[in-house]
């Protein structure tokens, strides 16, 4: 209860108006304080990420190229021509995925791009004096880059499916969604994309560099199963198998082979890849100046 107004309507000097003003005053609620949330945070930087023109379209580019490029390898496949990776002529579906190399390095690239840009340009320092604590904007952008290419690549994953399947030129049989590991592989290119995100942020956090990020991005994902391939086989068999790429490819064909992981322990191995990264780069965060 509010202390009663010292104005009354029996003051024949006080207007109507003014003691009602009078009463909303003494009734009003005190204003919340505003506090910095992580839902805040997660807004200020999904604002920040679509309005760069460039994150969106180079975000809707990795899907394009994957449904665009796969549909092209699955209608040449099986004309004795050498088409696409090295990936892309096992059966139909590595066929239709064969892109998939390609869209990881544009992913990667953007979630590089995404952190690495603001340490080069100074606006990492706004925004930890704004949020004070720096982890949330790490957490924050892995949501958005995370959510993000999930949602394109696994959208992007069916219409690859479908329409490779449908132009498939090889002699291999094609396969149906129903067919055992087909689900599993097309839904684990969404989860393999939006891991590959996030690894290229991790390593813009840890290394503060666009070109470091960039080359040490490709360096893992790209060039090191073939320096391991390099190495004396009782090496480079278990050690291939570990590498991000490889695990992810683990879950993301339906042919499995000695080589590979099973699909159970190469999406843990990938996970580890991409929470370790994640977790690192949150402790030097926490421990080093911007």
């Amino acid at each position: 209860m509010s202390a009663p107004s010292a104005l009354s309507t029996s003051d024949p000097d006080i207007s109507p108006r003014a003691t009602v003003a009078v009463d909303l005053v003494d009734h009003a609620e005190p204003k919340a304080h505003l506090r910095v949330t992580q839902w805040s945070v997660v807004r200020s930087e999904w604002i920040k990420f679509r309005s760069v023109r460039s994150n969106m379209i180079t975000l809707v580019a990795a899907g394009v190229v994957l449904v665009g490029f796969g549909a092209l390898f699955a209608s040449l496949a099986g004309r004795g021509n050498a088409v696409g990776p090295s990936n892309a002529g096992s059966d139909a579906l590595s066929t239709t995925f064969g892109a998939l190399d390609l869209t990881q390095l544009i992913l990667g690239v953007l979630g590089a791009l995404f952190i690495a840009s603001e340490y080069s340009s100074g606006m990492i320092r706004t925004m930890f004096t704004a949020v004070a604590t720096r982890v949330p904007v790490l957490r924050a952008k892995a949501l958005v880059l995370g959510a993000g290419a999930w949602g394109v690549m696994t959208a992007a994953a069916f219409a690859a499916f479908f329409i490779g399947q449908a132009v498939y030129a090889g002699s291999g049989r094609t396969f149906a969604l129903t067919d055992p590991g087909v689900l599993r592989s097309v839904l684990g290119v969404g989860v393999y994309g939006a891991g590959v995100v996030l690894i290229g942020l991790a390593l813009g956090f840890l290394l503060r560099s666009t070109a470091a990020a960039i080359g040490t991005l490709v360096g893992v994902l790209m060039l090191a199963p073939g320096l391991v391939s390099l190495l004396p086989g009782g090496i480079s068999t278990p050690l291939g198998k570990i590498l991000p790429s490889n695990a992810g490819s683990a879950f993301t064909s339906v042919i499995q082979s000695s080589d590979r992981l099973t699909p159970a322990v190469g999406f843990a191995v990938f996970a580890v890849w991409v929470v370790g990264l994640l977790v690192a780069a949150a402790v030097v965060l926490k421990r080093r100046d911007a």
